[in-house]
Parts: structure tokens; sequence; C-alpha cells
């Protein structure tokens, strides 16, 4: 198995790190067109997520190819506390230069939260990763994560989510 350098996990880890609950701010919202009969609110709050277990899969051919998988696990905090998980898996789907389609999930203690993004590499300073949906108290959630490198293995992530009230 051929490994990946911190840098990349580090960066791959914060793009699918983008989504947790914890409402620290909510307001409701008028509704769009396309929800006639649905009121909305909007959370944004912020998490730090820190990597736990990183492994670079190599399937196929020799070295570095299409289909390669990365997968990463990450725990959740606000302040001190841990409040949840993050696993993500990311799949090589171009090389030079290196693109990976990458799917997370956050669980939380009110329910679970999925995310999705094509990661370019080298990454961006800043990453916003799409909110897809989620369960339990996250049903109907929808927004982006907006992620930032805070150290080899850490990000901070801002969510922005709206979910139907």
């Amino acid at each position: 198995m051929r490994r990946i350098s911190q840098r990349c996990l580090s960066a791959v880890a914060g793009l699918a790190a983008a989504l947790v609950v914890a409402p620290p701010a909510s307001a409701a919202t008028s509704t769009p067109p396309s929800r006639p009969d649905t009121q909305q609110r909007t959370q944004t709050f912020q998490l730090v997520a820190k990597q736990t277990q990183s492994e670079s899969i190599d399937l196929g051919k020799d070295g570095l190819s299409r289909g390669d998988e990365l997968v990463i696990t990450e725990d959740l905090y606000r302040g001190d506390q841990k409040i949840g998980d993050h696993s993500v898996l990311c799949v090589y789907v171009h090389l030079d230069p290196s693109e990976l389609q990458c799917v997370g999930t956050f669980a939380l203690p009110k329910g679970q939260l999925t995310s999705q993004a094509l990661l370019r590499l080298p990454p961006a300073r800043s990453i916003d990763v799409a909110v897809t949906g989620g369960s339990g108290a996250f049903s109907s959630a929808r927004g982006y994560v907006h992620t930032v490198p805070a150290g080899e293995a850490v990000r901070n992530l801002t969510f922005h989510i709206t979910l139907d009230a």
C-alpha cells in the first residue's frame, strides 16, 4: 500500500469534513417558490475536525491510479468537548492534476449529515463542501461547510445549513 503525504491527507480530510450538528445560530427565513408550504430555518455554527486515522488504498495498477481510495476518520469538537465523528471516502477520478471525488458522513447526537465534493490537488487554502442531506434532525439539510486548515491534521469548519421547519 502506498502512503499519501500528511498535507494531502489533511486537505482531503478537511474537504470531506464539512458537516455536523450544533445549532448555535438559527433564524426563520421566507420560503422559496419551489417549497411554497414549507418554513425554513438556517443554522450557522463552527466545529473543529481532528483527524484520527487515514489510510490510502492502492487498487488496480501499482502506484497512484484512477480508482485508488483514501479513507479518513476525524473527531468533531465544539471547544474542548467531542460531539461527533466524521468519516470520508475519496476516490481518485483524475490524475495529473489529481482530482478526488469525496463523500462524507458526520455522526452527531441528533442525526447524521452527508457531504460531497470534488477535491483538486494541491488543495485551495479553503474549500466549500456541499451538504447533500441528512437523517434525524437533519433529514432536510442542505447548504455547505467552509473548511480552513488549522494545522497538519486539524481543520476549522463553519457550517451554513438550511432546514425545513
